[in-house]
């Protein structure tokens, strides 16, 4: 299938302004396997819902997937499954231009730049420097403020976590002229097993009142639902774009009755049945996702595409 000619897979920034208008959060979905697009797809044709596939720099390093690679296996599967719904091909946590420019090569209409653990002016630089380069090829860009922690260094290197401060939130958006902002407001990467997932609700509050930039929560899994509605529903838009991960490795693991994480390779050898069981798992987990915590089920009817 071609990447040029896919009119349902669109950029972040189009999909947010949607999301926002509606209240509602699109799911950015990290299948991890290649294998395991196709079930995230289907969840989002299922309950008609707009869909965004993700995977980062790091997830890539440690499953051994290229964007290449990444990117014809979604593409692969759209036309497979014959998906309709918007969809978005995001590139997560990424720190190096070169990666950038590999998967906007591959077709992924969103990409996102992580120089958080940079001073802000360094972080500025580098992340206008990804942003002008990005949008000259017609592609979304993320970019990070405020440090978000982790508990399984899966998707980034640190666990140190610092909140966004919402002055330097409207400095950091009018000077990279990013499409989106992950901010940092107390959830974090990975499974909640000794810490309790929270969100900063007045801290989301001074963001949005400051600066009209999309907000993207990572660190979903595992966050109950009514802290995501919360910060979903803000009075002048809020989240519109939540992360989610760790969620459905588990579920998937969990119905192959695996502790350990495979690759790319390895999951790609299962036994076809394995694999389907798999897939399946993690298609109700999505599906429970768009239902439940996101509200964004039936609202793919609303974009013009």
């Amino acid at each position: 299938m071609s990447k040029q000619k896919v009119k349902n897979v669109i950029t972040l920034k189009h999909a947010l302004e949607q999301a926002e208008k509606g209240k509602y959060a699109i799911g950015s979905f990290a299948p991890r396997y290649t294998d395991m697009i196709l079930p995230i797809l289907r969840a989002g044709e299922k309950t008609n819902s707009p869909i965004i596939v993700q995977i980062s720099q790091k997830e890539m390093d440690r499953y051994g997937i290229t964007p290449a690679e990444f990117g014809a296996a979604f593409y692969q599967a759209l036309e497979d499954e014959n998906i309709t719904v918007p969809t978005v091909l995001h590139l997560d946590h990424t720190k190096e231009m070169s990666v950038i420019m590999d998967a906007i090569d591959a077709g992924f209409t969103s990409v996102m730049i992580d120089a958080s653990e940079h001073p802000l002016g360094q972080n500025i630089a580098i992340s206008s420097e990804a942003a002008e380069y990005a949008h000259s090829k017609g592609v979304s860009v993320e970019a990070e403020l405020g440090m978000i922690g982790t508990t399984d260094f899966v998707e980034t290197d640190s666990d140190k976590e610092l909140y966004t401060d919402p002055d330097e939130a409207l400095q950091f958006v009018n000077e990279t002229k990013a499409d989106a902002l992950a901010v940092s407001v107390g959830t974090a990467h990975g499974v909640y097993n000794v810490r309790k997932p929270t969100i900063d609700l007045e801290r989301l509050k001074a963001i949005r009142t400051l600066t009209p930039v999309h907000l993207v929560l990572h660190g979903g899994s595992g966050v109950p639902a009514e802290m995501i509605k919360e910060a979903m529903k803000l009075p002048n838009g809020g989240v519109s774009k939540v992360n989610i991960a760790t969620d459905l490795e588990v579920s998937l693991l969990a119905e192959l009755g695996r502790d350990e994480r495979m690759t790319n390779a390895e999951c790609k050898a299962l036994p076809a049945a394995e694999k389907e069981r798999g897939q399946n798992a993690v298609e109700q987990t999505v599906i429970d996702k768009i239902e439940n915590f996101l509200d964004s089920a039936q609202c793919a009817k609303d974009f013009v595409l």
